[in-house]
């Protein structure tokens, strides 16, 4: 089935490409680099030890402890990172700088990952979570090229769409070397897809060895003295749809509290300006981080409108709800707000999260929510009683330390399998 899915792939390459263009009008950077997508490269230097991709930023955020190990165990020739999303290039290029290069990744066609690979001569693949694409595997595995899914994960939905494909779902799963599985749930759906049970392994999920930056309680407490003594929620990671429920539900918390602070974190760059255009519609001009402004008193509405300092907004508040979860999103990683103590609401669709929300709702450092209705209510008994913060942000902050090691179970494993690639 490869030749029949390449050629759809490649009838379907102009739709990709448009695609692109269509989000690069909120995004330029969409448009930028376009070429590196199907596979050129001009006369830049490339080669690399290890390619590693990761998606989006989710994926980059928990890949950035990998990377290290990998610079520092192959320092050259380096590191090569591929993302899809400007927003993953972005975090990659501040974290890293010049030290990790990094590319868009190529399309999933022969000519391209040929081109790719003949370029960086990588000794090791690493893709993050659900990367499971056929020409990049076939391609690799004509090299030899072992390849391992990282923090590998399968929802029923996925496994069921993948399931479909039968022999062609096999035969893909079987060209990886290793495939590293956040759960036992996980690992059994990759069997039944057909992925040698010799190949799979439970390791953990990275995402629970997230290394925040030592000064970073120190700047969260300094932007909170200039919030003032206030109450203060945040909604991290909203989507079209979400932010009107959230506004709404801060009108209600503004009832019981009424000098509530919202901090408003859209998921998508490209979205902060029609979502501050909305919360003035509701009565909330917001103050705005990227232009330095700092809400007064009396005002309500403050929205993070710059990239990579949700870390920081989340150890300034006191309580974080997480968004794509009140709409049929999936969620988003609640793992760094548990890690600041910071006690978390969800909403009823977190099945891209299912294991980390559970394990945080059953040690009581989370609580689900089903509507706005729900959020309002909570949010004002939680921002009333610091007490009740106090011992779930601790509940959070345990069960990030208590499921901590995936990181080092990885690295242990790969590094087998590079032994074993040189011998």
């Amino acid at each position: 089935m490869r030749p029949l899915y390449s050629l759809l792939f490649a009838l379907l390459l102009p739709l990709i490409l448009l695609r692109l263009l269509w989000r690069s009008r909120k995004q330029p950077a969409y448009r930028e680099r376009m070429r590196e997508r199907l596979g050129f490269y001009g006369s830049k230097p490339l080669k690399a030890a290890v390619w590693i991709h990761a998606v989006s930023l989710g994926e980059v955020q928990a890949a950035v402890p990998l990377i290290e190990h990998c610079l520092q165990r192959f320092p050259e020739p380096g590191v090569l990172a591929t993302t899809t999303t400007p927003t993953g290039a972005a975090h990659l290029r501040k974290h890293f700088g010049p030290r990790v290069r990094h590319l868009y990744t190529p399309l999933d066609l022969p000519w391209i990952l040929e081109r790719f690979l003949h370029r960086v001569q990588p000794r090791l693949v690493i893709l993050l979570e659900t990367e499971i694409w056929p020409n990049l595997l076939a391609a690799c595995h004509r090299r030899t090229l072992p390849v391992v899914l990282a923090n590998a994960r399968l929802s029923k939905k996925s496994a069921r769409r993948y399931g479909w494909l039968g022999s062609f779902t096999r035969e893909t799963l079987q060209r990886f070397t290793l495939i590293a599985a956040q759960t036992k749930a996980d690992a059994r759906r990759f069997r039944v897809l057909g992925a040698p049970a010799q190949r799979i392994q439970i390791m953990g999920n990275l995402k629970f060895d997230l290394s925040l930056p030592a000064d970073l309680r120190k700047r969260a407490q300094a932007l909170r003295r200039i919030w003032g003594d206030r109450p203060v929620w945040i909604a991290a990671s909203t989507h079209a749809g979400e932010e009107e429920i959230v506004l709404e539900s801060h009108r209600q918390v503004r009832q019981c509290l009424p000098n509530a602070l919202l901090v408003l974190v859209p998921r998508h760059p490209e979205r902060f300006d029609a979502v501050a255009d909305l919360a003035e519609r509701w009565g909330f001009p917001p103050a705005r981080r990227s232009r330095g402004e700092s809400p007064s008193l009396t005002d309500g509405v403050f929205l993070g409108d710059t990239l990579g300092e949700l870390p920081l907004l989340l150890g300034a508040s006191d309580v974080a709800f997480f968004g794509g979860s009140l709409v049929p999103i999936g969620g988003h990683n609640l793992l760094e707000a548990a890690a600041l103590s910071i006690p978390v609401l969800i909403g009823p669709h977190v099945h891209n999260f299912a294991e980390i929300a559970a394990l945080l709702v059953r040690a009581g450092g989370a609580q689900q929510i089903p509507d706005g209705k729900a959020l309002a209510q909570t949010l004002c008994r939680w921002l009333s009683d610091a007490n009740l913060r106090a011992r779930m942000g601790e509940r959070g902050k345990q069960v990030v330390e208590q499921n901590r090691g995936a990181l080092l179970r990885l690295i242990e494993r790969t590094n087998e399998i590079l032994h074993s690639a040189v011998l």
